[in-house]
């Protein structure tokens, strides 16, 4: 398996693989949900505000996960995984788990100080996420399921409390993924 930082002409392998996944697992409404949310992430990829990382198995895109920047008036580098998707042919064999650890790891090497998520605790507990409060930092949207708002610090100190919204990627400013 070969881990690779992906750039804008890998965008419709990566549509494809969105889609193929969530379609399976979600549904064809999902499916075309988070295929057209990673085509318009990976059609802006710029490796700064947008990251993209992808796992490939003989020059196959078999996962792939996206980072974006989340903007605080504070000088922070707080950065959200979403979305993550792996072939369903792949699923269950700690790929999943090696790419976030990748993209993380990525991410302290660019001094990032925190990772934030919105999904499956039991999942990304995992890969060291924690249950985080929108006391502690908010969610860019208001969140339909606050039990999901996840993170964890990139350094050796605690997640900082940030007393404010941030903002998000135009491509995620929308209720329908939170």
């Amino acid at each position: 398996m070969i881990h690779r930082v992906l750039d804008k002409s890998k965008q419709k392998e990566v549509e494809e693989l969105f889609t193929s996944v969530f379609t399976a697992s979600e549904g064809e409404k999902e499916g075309k949900l988070l295929g057209n949310l990673s085509s318009q992430l990976a059609s802006n990829l710029d490796n700064n505000e947008i990251i993209c990382f992808g796992v490939y198995e003989k020059e196959i895109l078999i996962g792939s996960i996206f980072f974006t920047r989340l903007e605080f008036s504070k000088p922070i580098q707080v950065f959200m995984l979403a979305p993550v998707a792996v072939s369903a042919e792949h699923q269950g064999k700690g790929i999943g788990q090696a790419l976030i650890n990748y993209g993380l790891n990525e991410l302290k090497k660019r001094s990032v100080n925190v990772a934030v998520t919105y999904g499956d605790p039991s999942f990304y507990s995992k890969v060291g996420f924690q249950s985080l409060s929108e006391n502690v930092i908010q969610a860019p949207l208001k969140l339909s399921m606050p039990f999901g708002w996840l993170g964890q610090s990139l350094t050796v100190e605690p997640i900082p409390t940030i007393n404010e919204r941030p903002m998000c990627v135009k491509e995620f400013n929308a209720p329908v993924y939170w």
